[in-house]
């Protein structure tokens, strides 16, 4: 029988470990050709909004498929849905029913370019932006480096300053609320950048050399929350889904610059095709746009790692 899962039962598992492997084991895949991840499709109701659907999947021995739907209707709550299959037996494995299976996956994504793409020795990060998809990073990045201190800062005082507590007593590392953006990632190794803003709300002068950034918020041509003066600084520019930038309605918000030329799949980087860094003080960036499909990968380690100790238990 399908196990269902809500935010709530996450909450209590310590998922984000199990998302990196999952994520990790699907950049892999994708990079031999065995992972299955075409960009999002759009299902619209006139103006009442769209759902969207990704699907997802490896066709290696052991390999799963699975759908993600979410909406974009007018309304105070928005659902997700994602379920998994074993293409092997046929069998539906699982059910996750919320957005935080989305908000772990897109975490997992980010602390694996933080992984691959920021300096070796990274100990210090710059946060802006004090949402759920801040946390998730943050927390995907503690995972990877061993941090000594973090600065967030974000428009609301009071959001920034209980984001510091909360994440400060969930991780154990000092973690201070800044007074502006600039405060925020002066001198951090690693910056987060995780708004809705849709203007810039980082520039490159405000970066220390060697510093790499994860870009998680709005990337149109005309609501971006970069400065397009950091892409032109970065020495790498990454992706987690080159299709995906190239599927979007609106175009990416580095069409017709050189920087777009320049970016490259994060799977060349992950398998080892690619350096990331020839020398320390080199500047990265990480466009995420959420690799398609991939919670179901990271459904399927939770769904499997809840069987086991099931098993043992």
């Amino acid at each position: 029988m399908a196990i269902i899962l809500s935010d709530s039962d996450l909450e209590r598992i310590p998922v984000m470990a199990l998302a990196m492997e999952a994520i990790e084991a699907a950049i892999l895949a994708r990079a031999a050709g065995d992972l299955v991840s075409p960009p999002r499709h759009n299902v619209s109701f006139a103006q009442k909004g769209d759902l969207i659907f990704t699907i997802g999947g490896t066709t290696d021995h052991a390999s799963i498929a699975g759908f993600r739907v979410y909406d974009t209707f007018r309304g105070p709550r928005h659902e997700q849905i994602v379920a998994v299959w074993s293409t092997e037996t046929a069998e539906l494995q699982g059910i996750f029913i919320g957005t935080r299976l989305g908000e772990i996956r897109t975490g997992a994504i980010g602390g694996i370019a933080v992984r691959y793409m920021s300096s070796p020795d990274a100990t210090t990060v710059g946060i802006i932006g004090s949402g759920q998809q801040a946390r998730a990073q943050l927390e995907a990045t503690a995972l990877v480096r061993q941090l000594s201190h973090v600065r967030v800062y974000s428009r609301s005082e009071r959001n920034r300053y209980h984001f510091a507590l909360e994440m400060e007593e969930r991780l154990g590392i000092p973690v201070e609320a800044a007074d502006s953006p600039r405060c925020a990632v002066r001198d951090a190794d690693i910056v987060i950048c995780a708004t809705s803003s849709l203007t810039p709300v980082l520039k490159a002068d405000w970066l220390k050399p060697g510093a790499h950034i994860n870009t998680v918020g709005p990337k149109m041509v005309d609501e971006h929350e970069l400065d397009l003066d950091v892409a032109a600084a970065a020495h790498l520019i990454a992706t987690d889904s080159p299709e995906q930038v190239k599927a979007y309605r609106m175009p990416f918000f580095l069409e017709g610059t050189p920087s777009a030329e320049r970016m490259v799949d994060l799977a060349a980087i992950v398998s080892g095709k690619l350096a990331a860094r020839e020398e320390p003080g080199q500047t990265t960036l990480f466009c995420s746009v959420g690799l398609a499909g991939t919670e179901v990968l990271v459904g399927a380690r939770i769904l499997d790692a809840l069987k086991m100790k099931a098993a043992v238990g």
